[in-house]
């Protein structure tokens, strides 16, 4: 353990933040890096040419690599259920990606109405689906420094809705315990729920964001 600390700066803070109540500061932090992590991984999989983030920005080390595995499985999870559900975006939404106006509107109104009756690691899931999906979008209609605008806009939301409820719970480590069954044939509830209101919530956004297209 001694070893993985001294591997790097970033490794040992991150180490350090576990071991003790994160900060407000530290959670959206953390969320950024989960969210850069997410969004990398759906681009590569969908085939997208993608260059590198513009900044240093550290990917997640220690524990929190754990939790962005944890996070990209229950992902896969809901995209299993709902295929097209977290895909194309930006076209459910009838939204123009040249604007970064529209697409922060767009994606914290989406968020915003995920968590409507309250906040779940489900409807957490779902939210940094949601991103990774419009960020696919952006990069393939070649709006590839939205990307970092998706990020950033996902930090601020939970600074500003999720940073309480995750410091409740301990920080992110908690979805940890999320994974309960590794059989793929058992589906988990609360993924279930968030995905099938997914699908209503569009239809909702969709009529809002109506008079700014």
């Amino acid at each position: 353990m001694e070893v993985l600390r001294r591997s790097s700066v970033f490794a040992a803070e991150v180490m350090e933040v576990f071991d003790r109540s994160p900060t407000d500061k530290e959670l959206v932090s953390q969320a950024k890096a989960l969210c850069r992590d997410y969004i990398n991984s759906r681009l590569i999989r969908a085939g997208v040419s993608w260059s590198k983030p513009e900044y240093n920005a550290p990917v997640p080390g220690g524990k929190l690599a754990e939790v962005s595995t944890i996070l990209l499985r229950l992902g896969d999870e809901l995209e299993y259920i709902r295929p097209n559900v977290y895909r194309n975006i930006a076209r459910q939404l009838n939204i123009s990606l040249h604007s970064e106006t529209v697409v922060t509107d767009a994606f914290l109104a989406v968020a915003a109405q995920i968590f409507t009756a309250g906040i779940t690691w489900g409807k957490v899931v779902s939210l940094y689906a949601v991103a990774a999906g419009l960020a696919v979008d952006c990069v393939r209609h070649a709006q590839p420094a939205m990307v970092h605008t998706i990020v950033d806009c996902l930090g601020e939301f939970v600074r500003k809705t999720l940073v309480t409820w995750l410091k409740r719970r301990g920080g992110w480590a908690d979805i940890t315990k999320c994974v309960v069954n590794t059989d793929p044939s058992l589906r988990s509830h609360w993924l279930v729920a968030a995905v099938c209101s997914f699908g209503h919530f569009l239809k909702t956004i969709f009529f809002v964001l109506l008079p700014e297209r």
